[in-house]
């Protein structure tokens, strides 16, 4: 179907779509045709929709009627678009075929001849800079994540995994991937279900999950509204989670409340899928951070200073990775793949390539690593340097505190100042004053932050993390309501 609206291999093909079972067929389908899928975030506005479609040359795209209107005023701005899949009205300026001509169409298709050095999907990121750009990876790169991944968590074909991540995020390709991979079935968790946690909850109960992905927000909305006191999860075997701290006094409620389940801390950017593992042993052995853990067998990993050298052991430093699962490149950014790419040559004269992750961490004597920051979320103030990450957790450690976040807002004199926001636990008061008595044991006193403001809630991405720069943007609201 895709091959007659004139997709060829290499082509990207962008999919538009709410979470649904159109969205696996979409996925496999252009896969299959020889093409590299682009994921949408369905939510994006339109100036980023158009950026991304634009910088990644999509021609064809698959949707549904949900985004009629969203597709129409794309074309409307002159979008190139060539054909468009999953709208059942033909009256947009473009070919078009309805999902009911695709369940029609003939299985039969034309060798796609697609090597492993081909592209096989592309997600997009906005890093530091605000503006997309594209990480690249092979249906090597995806298939070595998918089977050691498959491996590690000892898939089966009794498994029945948490769709929960929408398709632009990178975990997802855990729930497309590796699931299939070991013959689990993977179940696609309705958006609408992401916003209520007791129905969700219901839903892992009523669907017997067997393995739980997610970003950590999603957990701790389990926890603070899903119930799970009254739900039956004895089938619930592995909790993974991963793409920013969880907070440890929620993990241990967490363990508590889920006894049959074994907890895993994984870690990795998109450019390299997971790189490290931490699996809890009880909720009495968690100390006041969770750490990275060990890279995984699928990876080699080194902690290294500004000049690309090891640093001693105990020391801070950014983590580098290679690995068989690490991207091709971003899509048209030879600069931006070049700084992200760490070369060291062995005495053999064997060139090895690292990934520059950007995160600071710090390797213990039994080689755990934990993390303290960004590269670019470490700041000086008057003087000092201070790691915006590390002072987040450590206020997430307070008592009361559900969600933390830290920024930074520069005056127009061009001086910096560190504040802070934090939600409380649902029916607890939460003290300021306390959270400084907190902090003032494991903070020191430069960095801790200027003010620490109550909110009713953060700002989130659609992936689910805290959105640090609509935070900077939302200070003037806080001190308004002061």
């Amino acid at each position: 179907m895709l091959h007659e609206t004139g997709v060829s291999r290499g082509d990207r093909v962008g999919i538009y779509l709410h979470k649904s079972i159109e969205t696996a067929t979409a996925v496999y389908g252009i896969m299959k045709a020889g093409a590299a899928y682009v994921p949408i975030d369905p939510l994006a506005p339109p100036a980023r929709l158009s950026a991304v479609i634009e910088d990644a040359s999509i021609r064809h795209l698959v949707t549904h009627d949900l985004k009629k209107a969203d597709v129409a005023r794309l074309l409307d701005s002159g979008a190139s678009l060539r054909a468009v899949v999953g709208l059942s009205s033909s009256d947009i300026p473009v070919a078009s075929l309805s999902w009911e001509d695709v369940l029609s169409a003939s299985t039969a298709r034309r060798p796609s001849l697609v090597k492993q050095t081909d592209m096989a999907y592309m997600m997009y990121t906005s890093g530091t800079t605000g503006e997309p750009k594209g990480i690249v990876h092979t249906h090597a790169s995806g298939l070595s994540y998918a089977l050691f991944a498959a491996k590690t968590y000892e898939l089966n074909e009794h498994d029945r995994l948490s769709g929960f991540p929408l398709l632009h995020f990178d975990q997802s390709t855990f729930d497309y991937f590796s699931g299939p991979s070991a013959g689990a079935t993977t179940v696609i968790i309705p958006e609408a279900y992401m916003r209520l946690p007791a129905s969700l909850s219901k839903l892992i109960q009523d669907e017997r999950l067997t393995v739980w992905y997610s970003v950590p927000l999603a957990l701790v909305q389990l926890l603070n509204g899903g119930v799970l006191e009254d739900r039956d999860l004895s089938h619930l075997r592995w909790v993974l989670f991963g793409g920013e701290p969880l907070p440890v006094g929620h993990l241990r409620r967490l363990m508590q409340l889920l006894p049959r389940a074994r907890f895993s801390n994984v870690y990795g950017p998109a450019e390299v899928n997971q790189v490290t593992i931490f699996n809890l042993a009880s909720p009495s052995s968690l100390e006041d951070e969770v750490p990275l853990g060990s890279v995984w067998g699928n990876a080699d990993g080194m902690v290294v200073d500004e000049h690309g050298d090891p640093v001693p052991q105990g020391e801070i430093g950014e983590l580098v990775v290679s690995t068989p699962a690490i991207m091709q490149g971003y899509w048209n950014r030879p600069d931006l793949t070049r700084q992200a790419i760490l070369r060291r040559s062995s005495a053999s004269g064997r060139v090895k390539i690292f990934y520059r992750t950007g995160d600071l961490v710090r390797q213990a004597a039994d080689d755990t690593l934990y993390f303290v920051g960004r590269r670019d979320r470490q700041v000086k103030v008057r003087g000092h340097r201070i790691e915006l990450d590390a002072l987040e957790t450590a206020i997430q450690g307070a008592n009361a505190v559900d969600r933390a976040a830290v920024y930074m807002v520069q005056s127009d004199a061009g001086d910096s100042t560190v504040f802070a926001a934090v939600t409380p636990i649902p029916n607890v008061d939460l003290d300021t004053a306390e959270i400084y008595r907190h902090l003032s044991d494991r903070i020191p006193k430069y960095a801790l932050p200027e003010v620490i403001h109550v909110v009713s809630e953060l700002p989130l991405t659609t992936t689910g993390k805290i959105d640090h720069k609509a935070l900077q943007k939302a200070h003037s609201a806080f001190e308004g309501q002061m």
